[in-house]
């Protein structure tokens, strides 16, 4: 026999394996089992073990588009957060020769331990290519299942997958058989809770070794966005063996904890909040300017895009730029840290003497008020969630209340939060026409 056709005789041989082993109920691309992957990574964490290494986390921040950049991740950690995910990282751009993608978006230090890098990408081999160059910077990699904006449709990576789990089987198991840290996964979940946790089980046994569950669907994005379904997260958290993240409605510190009794997951991860209210996590009440300081200082160590830090004092001065509207345009155009600085200073300034106005909001840290259907009054130099509430004169109604009719068995959830970093508008299908039509709730 000649070594060619030793060589396609053994090719025949494998492909023939591969297909009997599909056929057993093992996928092909399986090339390895549990017991070999182990011996070849015996150092490399799995499920809980990875968990409690990283500290146990509770209280997670979430992977943000040119937002949860290094330096707002440790400002995150210095409020509360036990563990963050990067932004996420297109993978073929990020494993480009050419350096100016991933030198402009990934950074990180010794000190910011735990932290997980995510990578959309739908192409196995590529995506192990990227997430090579941080093995030994990350604790895991992510493989992010759950962005549902125009841009991953037209890319076909992030929510747009779920139609192929043999390719989003194919992209976790490469990264499990491959890689010297453990895989993890962001998902979204299906109309059908039996189809969610059959999809959640597919992702577990390709090899995620941490599952967040985001508890929206695909379509719950924009003027779609509605409430997460807990009910969906605590469904997967009693059928997979990993631990599970909850991602969805947190407003408030308490309500951290109301999402862990209710799903029994093991944290709970936060986007948008986080991004108006840094200190999220601490249960601190606390003004904006002191969070924008305290980044700004964060910024003069930690080079930082100044597109990232605009973002982010517009986030953090949200409700005070509609009334400083003057203000809008210094930050608009500022160009240098120091101009950043000037914009804060000058809030700052304002802000204060706004806190001392007669007619101003009495304003007690540890006796919030609340309206009438239990969101709090905050005078608009505090960190906040971002409510908008557009109504007439006749109808004054909270999304709350709407929230509670949309989701009648499960009406104790707090309102939800925005999904991945979009604004997005809301008016409840069971709230009468007449006043779904006067009522318009944004959350941004």
């Amino acid at each position: 026999m000649t070594v060619a056709d030793a060589a396609k005789e053994a090719s025949t041989t494998a492909k023939a394996a591969a297909g009997a082993a599909s056929h057993a109920g093992v996928p092909a691309h399986f090339t390895m089992t549990e017991d070999e992957i182990i011996a070849k990574f015996p150092n490399r964490l799995r499920s809980f073990d990875l968990f409690r290494k990283m500290g146990s986390p509770r209280h997670i921040v979430a992977p943000m588009v040119d937002q949860s950049e290094l330096a707002w991740r440790i400002l995150s950690r210095r409020y509360g957060a036990d563990l963050c995910y990067t932004p996420m990282f297109h993978a073929k751009l990020f494993s480009d020769d050419n350096l100016k993608y991933r030198n402009e978006q990934w950074q990180t230090n010794d000190e910011e331990k735990p932290v997980i890098v995510q990578f959309c990408a739908n192409d196995p081999d590529i995506l192990l290519k990227a997430a090579k160059l941080v093995e030994g910077q990350a604790d895991a990699v992510d493989l992010n299942l759950g962005c549902p904006q125009r841009i991953a449709s037209r890319g076909h990576y992030g929510s747009f997958l779920m139609e192929d789990w043999d390719l989003i089987s194919r992209l976790i198991r490469k990264l499990h058989e491959n890689l010297e840290i453990p895989v993890t996964a962001k998902i979204r979940v299906y109309e059908d809770v039996e189809k969610t946790v059959a999809y959640a089980k597919m992702v577990e046994a390709a090899g995620a070794q941490i599952i967040t569950v985001h508890g929206r669907l695909r379509e719950q994005k924009g003027h779609k966005t509605g409430l997460a379904d807990w009910d969906k997260i605590k469904a997967v958290k009693a059928a997979v063996k990993v631990p599970v993240f909850a991602n969805g409605n947190i407003l408030y510190y308490e309500d951290i904890q109301r999402c862990l009794d209710a799903t029994n997951t093991d944290g709970v991860m936060s986007a948008e909040s986080n991004l108006y209210n840094p200190a999220l996590f601490s249960g601190k009440i606390l003004p904006t300017w002191q969070m924008a300081e305290e980044y700004l200082e964060i910024c003069k160590d930690i080079p930082t895009k100044f597109a990232f830090i605009r973002a982010h004092m517009f986030k953090l001065f949200r409700y005070s730029l509609p009334i400083h509207t003057d203000l809008r345009q210094q930050l608009g155009t500022a160009k240098s840290l120091d101009e950043f600085w000037s914009f804060v200073r000058d809030m700052k300034s304002r802000l204060i003497e706004d806190s001392k106005k007669e007619d101003a909001m009495v304003f007690d840290p540890e006796n919030v008020e609340t309206d009438a259907f239990g969101y709090r009054k905050y005078p608009h130099w505090i960190c906040q969630p971002a409510l908008r509430f557009e109504h007439d004169k006749v109808h004054s109604q909270s999304k709350r209340l709407l929230n509670e009719a949309l989701v009648e068995k499960t009406s104790d959830k707090p309102a939800d939060e925005s999904a991945d970093n979009a604004p997005c508008e809301f008016v409840s299908k069971d709230v009468p026409e007449s006043d779904a039509k006067r009522l318009k709730i944004t959350v941004e």
